[in-house]
């Protein structure tokens, strides 16, 4: 592993914003926190089994519905199926849904894309609750920071 010296990695302020952007993924794609960080963890894996999942939950707030949820839902899809002779199980993969919501933080994280600021793309704009009201701002000040 190649050594990079860590004040490049904070030159690129990827984290800066991080919490924001979070939000922003969770709340526009009826995701929880610890499901959005999980799907991030699985597809740095490529491909899973279900004990893989098991395992990445470790970290996360117990939630045994997680893994049916996330199937359902489409966030997760079978890979390559079990055949009764040389696999022992299944194995998944984060569905093209999930590597786009993937794609699509670490563009807003690089500075390349900015978090919508319209009601229709973007619910928090609505400003229902008062979390809201202030995300609201905090992406308002994000999305005009990267473009100074």
């Amino acid at each position: 592993m190649r050594h990079v010296e860590p004040k490049h990695f904070r030159e690129l302020n990827v984290l800066k914003y991080y919490r924001i952007i979070r939000k922003w993924a969770c709340r526009n794609n009826d995701l929880r926190e610890a499901d959005l960080e999980l799907i991030i963890y699985l597809d740095c894996l490529s491909y899973f089994s279900k004990q893989d999942f098991k395992e990445g939950s470790f970290s996360y707030s117990w939630d045994n519905r997680r893994w049916n949820r996330l199937l359902k839902e489409g966030w997760i899809v079978v890979w390559r199926e079990r055949n009764y002779t040389t696999q022992k199980h299944h194995l998944y993969q984060i569905s093209f849904k999930g590597k786009q919501l993937i794609n699509r933080i670490y563009r807003i994280m690089l500075g390349q894309e900015d978090i919508p600021e319209n009601e229709r793309s973007n619910s928090i704009m609505r400003g229902e609750t008062y979390m809201d009201k202030v995300l609201r701002v905090s992406i308002k000040n994000m999305n005009n920071y990267e473009k100074r």
